[in-house]
């Protein structure tokens, strides 16, 4: 049965996966700076494009999702008391939602990383293309890690909207 503290749960979680993501894209972009500006050899300088704008990307939206959590969870846990319209009526779209963005965003990242493949086996062998291997291969890493939170992101969600679901009826 769902309850308040399933909500708690869920935003908690968020709350703590995004931190992990802010760690994550503040290193990804202090390595960027380090890999263009320090070590400049063409592989650093190719591997230097994917954190940076990937860790940018992790950074903006981990800091939106984290600065967001707890207002949603009191929202949230509020709602379940005092106003379960809000869940049925807002809530619940709102995670419909969130889930269709991640069916989208999912299929984005595994182009990434498909795309960062073909870079890695293609100009693995051909020193002269150190640039390219290098961005295929933090492409590759950067889109990998950014998948599987996000694979595990969706499978709380999907469990949360499932509970206001039958919440709601």
């Amino acid at each position: 049965m769902f309850s308040k503290q399933d909500i708690e749960k869920y935003f908690l979680a968020e709350k703590q996966l995004s931190l992990s993501f802010i760690v994550i894209g503040i290193l990804a972009i202090v390595l960027a700076i380090i890999f263009f500006f320090l070590l400049k050899t063409s592989f650093y300088k190719g591997a230097a494009i994917p954190l940076l704008l990937i860790g940018l990307i992790q950074l903006m939206a981990s800091v939106k999702i984290y600065s967001k959590s707890d207002e949603d969870r009191v929202r949230n846990v509020y709602a379940y008391s005092m106003d379960p319209y809000q869940l049925k009526n807002i809530e619940l779209p709102r995670m419909k939602a969130v889930l269709k963005n991640f069916a989208f965003i999912k299929w984005v990242e595994m182009a990434l990383v498909v795309t960062g493949l073909v870079l890695i086996f293609y100009y693995h062998t051909n020193a002269d293309k150190a640039f390219w291997y290098g961005l295929g291969l933090t492409l590759t890493i950067q889109a990998l890690i950014t998948l599987v939170a996000d694979y595990s992101s969706e499978r709380r969600a999907q469990q949360y909207t499932k509970g206001i679901e039958s919440f709601v009826k």
